[in-house]
């Protein structure tokens, strides 16, 4: 799709939008290109209307300072290259960015662009900037968590499910990211007595074959680490860990709200309107390469108490004390 409007997510203010678009010049209009990792859902137009409202929260008004390009569903190299393509020939002042693929798409697309990247998890591993202090390129955005929240994970769920000694670690085989996070996970697996089993998947198939070969057990677990994967099929993992009785973590909060157990991550709205902040100030002549790459400031530990319950666990009171969210 060519452009959307998200005014109306954001409530009256369309109408006034509007307006001050008829009455200031085209030439004082910004292009800003947005590349999403989610496919044209609610997530993803949250997202999006946060990015939109920080914006505004900077002065800057959609349809009177700037236009605005999205494509969506860029949550691998193969669906990430052909909107890169089309959203750098409309020739945006800046470019944002959701995740890794995206980020590593544009970046190949663009040497000279600014891009601002959020929810990408190593920017330097991945070679899309030089240190997190000075990025050095047409780069620089906000991490999504360092890889040691995946022994913080596996905690997490010995706490809930105490009699859990094996556990399938679902990871996309795809994203760079997943073997780091595999790496800090196992890292923590000795000392809490759990036998990992990873389950390297690319599409749902994999992802049902993987879980359903793992199977039930009484003292089994599932883990599914932080992907746009996992997110896109998140119903269907949720499902087959119900199927099959796994107590299982992830990392959004948008997993626990659609069934599954336990959450712990960060907020993936807020680094949207920070994000607005590094495109004001780009587009205000400040350069991406002198503007450090920034970490999480939020982080949600939410439990489904229904879940739970279908799945026969009592939670601790000291887990629940600590929760950001219950769900009953």
């Amino acid at each position: 799709m060519q452009r959307r409007e998200f005014i109306g997510l954001l409530g009256g203010t369309a109408a006034a939008w509007t307006l001050d678009a008829r009455a200031q010049p085209a030439e004082r209009m910004r292009r800003i290109a947005i590349l999403m990792d989610l496919p044209e859902n609610d997530a993803g137009r949250q997202r999006v209307a946060a990015f939109v409202q920080g914006l505004v929260d900077q002065g800057w008004r959609e349809g009177r300072d700037v236009l605005i390009d999205i494509r969506w569903g860029a949550n691998s190299p193969e669906n990430s290259r052909k909107p890169a393509t089309e959203l750098l020939a409309l020739e945006p002042d800046i470019i944002l960015t959701s995740a890794s693929a995206a980020t590593a798409a544009m970046r190949q697309a663009s040497a000279t662009t600014p891009i601002v990247f959020v929810l990408v998890v190593d920017p330097v591993g991945a070679g899309f900037v030089d240190s997190l202090a000075r990025p050095g390129g047409n780069l620089t955005g906000f991490t999504l968590f360092e890889y040691s929240i995946g022994g913080k994970w596996l905690e997490l769920l010995k706490e809930i499910a105490p009699t859990i000694t094996r556990v399938a670690v679902l990871r996309d085989v795809g994203i760079a990211a997943g073997s780091g996070q595999f790496g800090a996970i196992q890292a923590a697996a000795s000392s809490l007595g759990v036998e990992l089993r990873p389950l390297g998947v690319r599409d749902a198939d994999e992802i049902d074959r993987g879980i359903s070969a793992f199977g039930p057990g009484p003292n089994n677990g599932l883990l599914v680490t932080a992907s746009p994967l996992a997110s896109v099929h998140r119903e269907k993992i949720i499902a087959l860990a119900a199927r099959h009785r796994l107590p299982s973590i992830f990392a959004y909060r948008h997993f626990v709200a659609a069934g599954g157990l336990i959450s712990y991550g960060p907020d993936l709205l807020s680094p949207m309107p920070r994000a607005a902040s590094y495109v004001s100030r780009i587009l205000k002549r400040e350069k991406a390469a002198d503007l450090p790459v920034q970490a999480p400031i939020k982080y949600e530990l939410v439990v489904n108490l229904r879940t739970a319950q279908a799945l026969g666990l009592t939670v601790p009171p000291s887990l629940l004390a600590r929760a950001d969210e219950v769900i009953e």
